[in-house]
């Protein structure tokens, strides 16, 4: 008997494939192209999310999930990376997700992360996927609330009363789940009609408890104009590993 194959699975670590969701348009930004495509750093905020995946050497596959009418991502030099595919999105967040989960073939865990988000550090991710064999639900990268937290009125600009930020966490990206189990959860959620913001609220509505896993307040998502300006100070602090 060779003993050395039979015990290969038990140091092969899990395949991992990360998802993009890069089907909004990014009405916010007042731009003329949708967000992920302004350039920040010399580069497309995509390329820049997508490059911070890539420095990782677990993650060799991504799937990249884009508008039907989306014809500028096939033009980044980005997208002819071997180990990026390119699916068509949907309405939502959550069916854009779905979409990229149905074409993750047999890997075990997924990752999601926002196209919006350039300036994720490798520690970070490493963090992340370091709960990879400690749990079966998975986890998010996310930072505690450092500021004060009010709650608005009801139909006018006016202070109904301060929130309590203990416990209160910013939900980041990547998030990291099982891809059978995140696939469950969010079919289930879409079909109770259920409001998914982000991966983990699907996992939340089936009753799991995701890890938070404490990650870097600079990881922004760029949702508005000054957004844009702040990411590109925070990329000129980072290089990518050769």
């Amino acid at each position: 008997m060779n003993h050395f194959v039979a015990s290969i699975p038990d140091v092969i670590a899990p395949e991992v494939i990360a998802i993009v969701p890069a089907a909004g348009i990014g009405s916010r930004m007042q731009a003329d192209c949708p967000k992920q495509y302004l350039t920040a750093g010399g580069k497309t905020i995509i390329e820049h999310a997508i490059l911070s995946l890539l420095s990782h050497p677990r993650i060799q596959q991504i799937i990249v999930v884009i508008h039907p009418q989306d014809a500028q991502f096939s033009t980044l030099p980005i997208a002819q990376d071997p180990r990026i595919s390119i699916v068509h999105g949907g309405e939502q967040r959550a069916d854009s997700v779905m979409a990229g989960l149905q074409h993750a073939g047999q890997a075990k865990w997924v990752l999601v992360h926002d196209a919006a988000r350039p300036c994720l550090h490798l520690d970070d991710l490493d963090k992340l996927l370091s709960i990879i064999g400690n749990s079966k639900v998975g986890g998010i990268l996310a930072a505690p609330v450092r500021d004060t937290m009010k709650r608005g009125a009801v139909g006018i600009q006016a202070i109904a009363h301060t929130v309590d930020r203990q416990d209160l966490w910013h939900a980041l990206t990547p998030q990291l789940f099982p891809l059978e189990l995140l696939k469950v959860c969010l079919s289930r959620a879409l079909q109770d009609g259920a409001v998914v913001t982000d991966e983990a609220s699907a996992l939340e509505h089936c009753g799991y408890h995701p890890i938070l896993v404490p990650g870097r307040s600079d990881n922004i998502k760029v949702t508005r104009p000054e957004d844009l300006a702040l990411a590109a100070f925070y990329l000129t602090q980072r290089q990518y590993p050769k």
